[in-house]
């Protein structure tokens, strides 16, 4: 642009309120005005070049192209969303009844005498296995150390949780987290990830896709890493 609007005001435009708006980004309609205004308060006694108002003219041009480019490119994105999400949609309802494997470390305990299964995979052999289980409050509730080789050997393992709490009292129905933690002989930690495995009950569809219904667990489908059948 031309020095003109340097220590001037135009139509309330100052340069206090540019530098406030220099945060923003400006659109091509508001490229378009500055022009205009420059060309309605230029110096009538030394008018802008020929080859600046033409140059002026290819940056407008050109914003004009950069803005439909990214008005494209964004609809191009919402219909590759919108098809992904009715693919996803689909699948989900083709695997009900199909076994699921998921990242997670949610575990629902249904109370009474049912046991909760928690499943974990070792990268390597361990010596010894904790596996805490925690409230809604991140709070330890029940831990249980495995020694036996075939619950540390490499690989994964599922164990089941009788729903008590370290004194021996069962706790109350409902949804819990798990965490484990593993050591070798020699008692450098040994990587452990916690899953989610299950029977898919139904499918429930919200506003981020298709949710899996996994015993009492939601499960997203971003999660699931595998698929087995019954």
């Amino acid at each position: 642009m031309s020095s003109i609007f340097t220590g001037t005001s135009i139509n309330g435009l100052s340069n206090t309120t540019t530098n406030e708006t220099s945060k923003s980004i400006l659109g091509k309609d508001d490229f378009l005005k500055l022009l205009v205004a420059q060309l309605n308060y230029q110096d009538p006694l030394n008018p802008m070049k020929g080859t600046e108002f033409s140059a002026q003219l290819a940056q407008f041009s050109s914003v004009e192209q950069l803005s439909n480019i990214n008005e494209s490119l964004k609809q191009s994105m919402d219909a590759n969303y919108l098809l992904t999400s009715s693919i996803n949609n689909t699948l989900a309802a083709t695997i009900i009844g199909h076994q699921v494997k998921a990242y997670g470390n949610s575990v629902y305990f249904s109370g009474g005498d049912e046991p909760a299964s928690l499943s974990f995979d070792l990268g390597d052999t361990a010596a010894t296995v904790k596996v805490e289980i925690l409230d809604e409050n991140d709070q330890v509730r029940r831990t249980i150390e495995l020694t036996d080789a075939a619950d540390v050997s490499r690989g994964e393992h599922t164990i089941t949780w009788d729903g008590k709490d370290n004194a021996g009292i069962t706790l109350s129905k409902g949804e819990y987290s798990f965490r484990v933690t593993a050591t070798d002989s020699h008692g450098e930690p040994v990587s452990a990830e916690t899953y989610i495995k299950g029977i898919i009950s139904g499918v429930r569809y919200g506003s981020t896709g298709g949710i899996l219904l996994v015993g009492n667990l939601e499960v997203q489908m971003s999660d699931v890493y595998e698929i087995l059948n019954q």
